[in-house]
This record gives C-alpha cells, sequence and structure tokens, in this order.
C-alpha cells in the first residue's frame, strides 16, 4: 500500500516599491482571482531555491528572501487536495513581467488588498506586522 502525503508548494509575499506583488491567476483552480506568487516545490530544489525560481517564472522579478513567514498546512485550503505551503516574504528587484500561470500582476498597497486565492489573505493578515516594518524602513 502506497503512503499518500500532502503536495509541497511555496508562496512568496514580495515587497516591490512599497506595494505587495501579486498575480491575476491564468489557472484553475481560482482561474482570475489574485494570488502570492507561488507554485509547487521540485524534486531536488529547497523551499527558498523554489520560491525565488517561482518568482522569477511568474512575475519576472529576483527576490531576495527576508525571512520565514509561516507554513499553512490547512487540508483545506487548496480545493485541488491537502497541500502545504512554505511562506516567505521578500524584497523584489526589477519590472514586473507577466510569465508562466499568471493572466496579470498588480502592485497593491498593503492596506488595499483584493479577495485572494486560496488562503493567501490570511498568510498577508499574518504578515502584516512584518511587512509594516520593512515599509517603515523604506
Amino acid at each position: 500500500m502506497t503512503k499518500i502525503t500532502p503536495k509541497l508548494t511555496v508562496d512568496a509575499a514580495i515587497i516591490l516599491n512599497g506595494k505587495i506583488v501579486l498575480i491575476k491567476r491564468k489557472n484553475q483552480p481560482y482561474q482570475g482571482k489574485f494570488a502570492l506568487p507561488g507554485g509547487f516545490v521540485e524534486i531536488g530544489e529547497t523551499t527558498k531555491e523554489a520560491t525565488v525560481r517561482e518568482a522569477y517564472e511568474e512575475t519576472g522579478l529576483s527576490i531576495e528572501i527576508i525571512k520565514l513567514l509561516g507554513v499553512y498546512s490547512n487540508p483545506l485550503r487548496d480545493p485541488r487536495g491537502h497541500v502545504v505551503s512554505v511562506c516567505y516574504l521578500a524584497s523584489g528587484e526589477g519590472n514586473p513581467e507577466v510569465g508562466s500561470d499568471a493572466e496579470a500582476i498588480g502592485l497593491f498597497d498593503i492596506t488595499d488588498l483584493p479577495q485572494m486565492a486560496f488562503d493567501h489573505n490570511i498568510i498577508l493578515d499574518n504578515a502584516r506586522d512584518d511587512i509594516y516594518a520593512i515599509l517603515s524602513k523604506m
């Protein structure tokens, strides 16, 4: 009998020019909704490497990871099944460009975020103090 385990993803709360970078999802689930850039960790990758790769693939931005925000493991957070996400706070560099899995990119003020896919509003709510601390130094 094969043991089934959760899938592993990463998400990045990227600060660029004092704003939060969000992508509009091109694919299901949550097609057309804004989300944090992120995706599945590939075999042989660390979660940090996956975060840097996914951020670049989806936004064209180079990122520097600042800190781990948390691990989100609610079995109901993703309609595709039990998916665990390791979430990082990062600073972005470059000009945002739409990439894989993204229909559009938006830069949002932390006080004016749209309703997002998955549990991404919860992730950013939990990260507010860290985000405000970084923004106060800009």
